[in-house]
């Protein structure tokens, strides 16, 4: 059985504020307290591998993972942030009143952000990693991983192994520093834990 966790990268300024899309933001100090205790919870775990999407905010979540459990960091575009286009660095509340965004929301399965990518092309990358990484990566069929990415690509991977339909995944909750469990063999894929985080006690710290 091949263990995946998917863990959103920890909190930044724009979490809750705005798109920081592809931008390089760095994690504040908030964030980087809760990577450290990422970190020290997912050194109680079997893995064989730490990858992250090549953004500044999850390299920063996932360096102290990687160093706790002494794995190298390995980085791939597939984990990578929705290109978000020209709403890339653009407030909740300027959006607000954009016809486009509205509709996009109400079908992400549709729709696209302007001069970005659709859902539908975040969900195959993502599912299409995770499914490589049970075939083929370190640790064989019994593998266990930890993909430190973002909300809605994370979002969009949960939402096609639960069967759920692209247009009601905001109904998944995401929040920053959570991890989320899959589990894949010959039976197929379960989903084991959706949003765990040592914040709100879903989670048990590390002794």
């Amino acid at each position: 059985m091949t263990l995946v966790h998917l863990v959103r990268h920890a909190d930044h300024d724009y979490v809750g504020r705005g798109l920081a899309g592809r931008m390089a933001v760095p994690l504040n100090e908030g964030g980087r307290a809760q990577a450290e205790r990422l970190a020290r919870r997912l050194s109680r775990e079997r893995v064989t591998s730490v990858w992250a999407s090549p953004l500044r905010r999850t390299v920063e979540t996932a360096e102290p993972v990687a160093r706790a459990l002494g794995l190298p960091l390995q980085t791939d575009d597939a984990l990578q942030e929705v290109e978000f286009g020209a709403w890339t660095g653009r407030s909740f509340a300027e959006l607000e009143d954009d016809p486009d965004w509205r509709h996009w929301n109400a079908s992400r399965s549709l729709h696209r952000p302007p001069g970005g990518e659709s859902m539908t092309e975040v969900q195959a990358r993502m599912v299409g990693f995770i499914n490589r990484l049970a075939r083929e990566g370190q640790g064989g069929p019994d593998g266990a991983h930890v993909l430190v990415g973002h909300a809605d690509p994370i979002r969009a991977a949960l939402a096609y192994y639960l069967g759920v339909p692209l247009d009601l995944f905001l109904r998944i909750e995401v929040s920053p520093a959570s991890i989320s469990v899959l589990a894949l063999d010959s039976w197929g894929p379960r989903v084991l834990r959706v949003n765990g985080t040592l914040d709100d006690g879903s989670i048990a710290p590390a002794p």
